[in-house]
């Protein structure tokens, strides 16, 4: 069973390998059970996709060709941004009253 991600979607995370290592940006979204996350702009691949529903192109079909999106990026190679000053911090999880709670390591400041 995968253990659960401290990144969520919405957090603000610079990539620490890889061909975008040292750049930032948010997180879109996240897999946790292959233990990926996507950030908007960063690690772009090209699909060839097929068009879907031609006739209808108008009404909210998809045109074909070459595209561009973002890829996967393993969750190991990207650290959060602290909010309060943008650097890059560990994250802990502490319980306080039944509830968890994100927490910077650096900072000792709540996450959220």
């Amino acid at each position: 069973m995968a253990k659960s991600m401290r990144i969520r979607s919405d957090d603000h995370v610079q990539v620490t390998g890889g061909k975008d290592s040292g750049k930032t940006g948010r997180v879109i979204r996240t897999e946790p059970k292959r233990g990926v996350v996507y950030v908007e702009n960063l690690n772009i691949i090209k699909r060839h996709e097929r068009p879907r529903s031609v006739k209808d192109a108008s009404r909210g079909g998809e045109v074909g060709g070459i595209v561009e999106k973002e890829g996967p990026i393993h969750v190991s190679n990207v650290v959060l941004l602290d909010p309060t000053d943008n650097k890059p911090t560990r994250i802990g999880v502490r319980r306080e009253g039944g509830k968890a709670e994100r927490y910077s390591k650096r900072t000792g400041k709540v996450i959220d």
